[in-house]
């Protein structure tokens, strides 16, 4: 019989645990368990509610575990990046980890770079773009905020790598997740100490880095036996940064350039490069570094993505209106053109609130047509999300090695075929859909790069291919 993984993937509005098998050259999954990614207010910060994840964790490798008669070969844990939680000399958590879309850290990386260090040099230095919520700048305010809690910590771990080693394996940083931070040298892929004091941040809680790929421990006796698991099953960091581990799964085996599209509640777009781009004008057009597997650089745009229709969603079932995300596509679909368009990263949309009347209010203020039906919302928000994809590639190519012939979009947005149809036509080239679950996939075939099963990047996105049930959309 050959070997089980257990994928743990975590994302900002959901959790999944899927097993997955290699089998004459293809991967199999299966998801065993799905979960609500909850959050709570708490001394007076918006922050995930980190027992329930635990809990709902340990409850995916129970389930696991009975569905593969007690036996795994491997667990490893994926998650949104930036975010971290503090560890105490106990190994216990000093409290909840704090949320990307807390208040606290609003204003922060123009206070950072109007009193430490300057834009340019700090870009220059780690190749991440400026986000208020980058860990760095959670991190500077959390100085100011509550100084007492990094006086406690004596570990920082990203949320992936956090629930890997509470789970049993050894306080590691995964250098893809790392990369997020704005902590990161950007061409050494190491701590950059001088920042870390330049900011007066504790530099001992900064500790070992580790590449995707490596065995970081093995699932705590107690933690096993409550699953019911007969034997011991390694902890492997496969690519803890979801994005990260989706573009390794992205199935680009034809010749030629690409970029890739990894679209969910974030859209994360960009192109593979051997080394990070560190120039003004990377800088000033909004592109970002951040570490790959097997040494690449994924060079990228973040961008607010189906977060906009998530928030709709949400409003509207708060109104007393229930819908599903199938529902909300088949509403898109069926509406007219948009005649008013919207920036999707317009610092209004970005945290929780009533989206469908930002929406409104943000073609009013520019003197468009307001969109008043809800289906008139939601074709605004995908045709402006595909206009901001094509503009985005477009700039994109202008750093690539190769002239880019073809996108590839993976993740749960790859299933919006409006989306896809819409983004092929204003891009003027092929765009190639699947597969929708890229991060519990890459983070399975990672796995199996780690125990010997595959032997590289190349053979790892021909088995992604040969498993995948792809859809093709030309510019028409």
């Amino acid at each position: 019989m050959g070997k089980t993984y257990l994928a743990i993937d975590l994302g900002a509005e959901s959790g999944r645990a899927i097993l997955g098998r290699l089998e004459d050259g293809k991967l199999s999954t299966e998801e065993v368990h799905r979960f609500p990614n909850t959050t709570e207010q708490s001394a007076g910060r918006l922050r995930w509610d980190f027992p329930a994840l635990m809990n709902n964790v340990h409850e995916g490798i129970r389930k696991a575990a009975g569905r593969n008669g007690g036996r795994l070969d491997g667990i490893a844990v994926d998650s949104w990046g930036v975010d971290y939680g503090l560890l105490d000399e106990n190994g216990q958590l000093v409290e909840n980890p704090v949320h990307y879309r807390d208040e606290g850290h609003a204003g922060e990386a123009e206070r950072f770079t109007a009193s430490i260090m300057s834009r340019e040099e700090l870009f220059s230095r780690t190749g991440v773009q400026l986000i208020d919520f980058n860990t760095l700048f959670q991190l500077t305010a959390q100085k100011r905020l509550a100084p007492e809690t990094l006086a406690r910590a004596h570990h920082l771990l990203h949320i992936g790598d956090l629930v890997a080693c509470l789970l049993g394996g050894r306080p590691a940083s995964e250098l893809t997740i790392a990369s997020t931070s704005q902590l990161l040298g950007s061409s050494e892929r190491s701590w950059d100490l001088d920042l870390i004091q330049k900011a007066g941040l504790p530099a001992g809680i900064f500790g070992e880095l580790v590449e995707p790929g490596t065995v970081t421990g093995e699932i705590q006796p107690g933690i096993a036996r409550q699953a019911g698991l007969t034997g011991p099953c390694p902890i492997i960091a496969a690519a803890s940064h979801d994005t990260a581990s989706a573009v390794a799964s992205c199935p680009a085996t034809e010749p030629g350039g690409w970029a890739y599209l990894s679209s969910g509640t974030w859209s994360l777009l960009g192109i593979e490069t051997t080394a990070p781009i560190l120039g003004r004008e990377a800088l000033e057009q909004g592109f970002t570094n951040e570490a790959g597997a097997f040494g690449k650089n994924r060079f990228l745009a973040i961008i607010t993505g189906l977060w906009l229709v998530q928030e709709c969603r949400r409003q509207w079932s708060d109104e007393g209106e229930e819908t599903g995300y199938e529902k909300l596509a088949r509403m898109a679909e069926a509406a007219p053109a948009a005649r008013s368009f919207i920036d999707p990263d317009d610092p209004a949309f970005s945290s929780p609130g009533d989206m469908p009347a930002r929406v409104r209010e943000a073609c009013l203020s520019s003197s468009q047509e307001v969109p008043e039906s809800r289906e008139d919302v939601l074709r605004c928000i995908i045709e402006s999300l595909a206009k901001k994809y094509a503009s985005v590639v477009r700039a994109a190519s202008g750093f690539s090695p190769e002239p880019i012939s073809r996108l590839h979009v993976i993740g749960g947005g790859s299933r919006n075929s409006l989306l896809n149809r819409l983004t092929a036509r204003e891009l003027g080239m092929p765009l190639v859909a699947g597969p929708v679950e890229a991060t519990s996939k890459g983070n399975i075939l990672l796995q199996a790069l780690a125990t010997g099963e595959l032997a590289g990047l190349e053979e790892l996105r021909q088995v992604s291919a040969a498993s995948t049930e792809l859809s093709h959309w030309e510019p028409t």
